[in-house]
C-alpha cells in the first residue's frame, strides 16, 4: 500500500506546475508510471511503445496516449496489477475517462460538447425526432402526409435547392467544428511528441493502421475481449462495417452531387447507377455494423471502459442506425404514398447525426488518427536522452 501511495504522490507532483492535471489525467499518469516499470504489455498496441519514450506524463502526453488507445481491453486481462490488486491498474478505463474529457475539452463551441457528453443517447434521439416532426408538420401544412402524386421523386416534395440550403450550413458547421477541435489537439500534442513534422513514411503507416483498425487485434491477432476474457474480432469487424458503410454513403452523396452539378443528371437515381449502388451497399453495411456494435456495447464488461460514456456511445450508434434504416426504407417506399413520411424521418436522422458529429465518437476517430500520425513520426526518431533504445 505504501508503494501505491508513493506512486500516487508522484503522479500528483507532475501536476504541481502551471498546468494542473484533472483526476482522470492524474490516474493515467499514475498507471503509466507503474506500466513503465513493468512493460509486460509493450507489444500489445501503440500506447506502450509510446509510453516507454517518457519518464513523466504531462497533460499533452496523457491526451496523446489516451487517444492512441483503441480500448481493446487486452492489457487489462494480461495485467498482474489489475483489480483486485492494490495498484488497481485498469488502463482501458483510465484512458477512456480521459478521452471522454478530451471530447469536451476540444469541442467547439465548448458548451455543446459538455451537453452531448452528459446526455448523448437522449439528446441524439430527441434531436432526430424533433427535426423529423418539424419536417412532417411542414409537409402537412403544405398538403398531405400521404401524397399520391410524387411519382417516386422526393424532389417533388422538397426541391433540390431547398435541401441544399438545409444541409449545406450543417455540413459546413461540422467541418468547422471538427477542424477547430483537431487543430487545437494537434497543436497541443505535437511538442509532446518530438515536434518533428509529418513525413510520407509516417503518414502512410498511420493511414494504414487507421483504415485497418490495426490495434483492435489485441496485440496478438485474436481480437479484443468483450464481456469476459474470450478474445474475438467482432469489434474490429463491426467497426469496419460501420466505418466503410458510412464512407460508402458519403461517397454516394458526393457522386450524386457531381452528377447533378457537373453532368446535369438529375436525381432520383436507380440501380445500377453508381450513386444508388454505393448508397445501398453503404446502407446495408452501416445497418450490420451498428446492430453489432450496439449488441457488443450493451454486453461489454464494465471494467473495459468508462460506463459513464455509454449513453454518448449508444447515441452515436443509434443515429447511424436510424440514418441507414430510414435511408433504405426511403428507397424501398419510393413508389408509395409513404414516401413523404419516410423522407422526413430520414432527413431528421441525417441532420441530427451531422449536428452531433463533432462531440462524440466521431470526433474521437479524428483525434485517434491525429495521435496515430504523431506516433508514427515519433517512433522514427531516436529515443530521448536517458532512455534505452527500442
Amino acid at each position: 500500500m505504501q508503494a501505491l501511495e508513493a506512486l500516487t504522490r508522484d503522479a500528483r507532483a507532475l501536476a504541481a506546475g502551471d498546468i494542473v492535471l484533472s483526476a482522470p489525467e492524474a490516474e493515467v499518469a499514475r498507471e503509466m508510471q507503474i506500466c513503465n516499470a513493468c512493460r509486460y504489455c509493450e507489444g500489445f498496441c501503440a500506447v506502450f511503445p509510446a509510453m516507454t519514450r517518457r519518464l513523466e506524463f504531462g497533460k499533452a502526453d496523457i491526451h496523446f496516449l489516451a487517444n492512441l488507445c483503441h480500448n481493446c481491453g487486452a492489457c487489462l486481462h494480461a495485467c498482474q496489477y489489475a483489480p483486485p490488486h492494490e495498484f488497481a491498474i485498469n488502463v482501458p478505463k483510465a484512458m477512456a475517462e480521459v478521452r471522454g474529457q478530451t471530447y469536451a475539452d476540444y469541442a467547439w463551441p465548448p458548451a455543446l460538447g459538455k451537453l452531448y457528453q452528459r446526455n448523448g443517447l437522449t439528446l441524439s434521439v430527441a434531436l432526430a425526432a424533433g427535426l423529423a416532426i418539424f419536417l412532417l408538420l411542414a409537409v402537412a401544412l403544405k398538403g398531405s402526409l400521404w401524397p399520391t402524386d410524387l411519382a417516386g421523386n422526393f424532389y417533388n416534395l422538397f426541391p433540390h435547392n431547398l435541401l441544399v440550403s438545409l444541409f449545406a450550413p450543417v455540413f459546413l458547421f461540422v467541418v468547422l467544428a471538427l477542424g477547430m477541435g483537431v487543430t487545437r489537439f494537434w497543436r497541443d500534442v505535437t511538442p509532446a511528441t518530438s515536434g518533428a513534422p509529418l513525413n510520407l513514411p509516417a503518414t502512410t503507416e498511420a493511414t494504414h493502421a487507421a483504415l485497418r483498425l490495426k490495434y483492435l487485434d489485441g496485440g496478438h491477432g485474436d481480437g479484443c475481449p468483450n464481456e469476459d476474457d474470450a478474445y474475438t474480432l467482432s469489434r474490429r469487424r463491426f467497426h469496419h462495417f460501420t466505418f466503410y458503410g458510412f464512407m460508402l454513403c458519403f461517397a454516394a452523396t458526393s457522386v450524386a452531387t457531381v452528377y447533378h452539378y457537373v453532368f446535369g443528371w438529375v436525381a432520383p437515381y436507380e440501380l445500377p447507377s453508381l450513386p444508388k449502388l454505393l448508397g445501398v451497399l453503404g446502407g446495408v453495411s452501416l445497418l450490420i455494423g451498428t446492430v453489432g456494435l450496439w449488441r457488443l456495447n450493451r454486453r461489454r464488461h464494465p471494467l473495459h471502459g468508462d460506463v459513464a460514456q455509454k449513453p454518448m456511445d449508444l447515441g452515436f450508434i443509434a443515429l447511424l442506425f436510424l440514418t441507414s434504416a430510414t435511408g433504405l426504407a426511403l428507397w424501398l417506399l419510393r413508389g408509395t404514398p409513404a414516401l413523404a413520411i419516410a423522407l422526413c424521418l430520414h432527413l431528421g436522422a441525417v441532420m441530427a447525426l451531422f449536428a452531433t458529429l463533432p462531440y462524440g465518437k466521431f470526433a474521437h476517430g479524428v483525434f485517434r488518427t491525429a495521435s496515430l500520425l504523431r506516433f508514427a513520426v515519433e517512433k522514427r526518431l531516436p529515443n530521448p536522452v536517458g532512455l534505452s533504445a527500442d
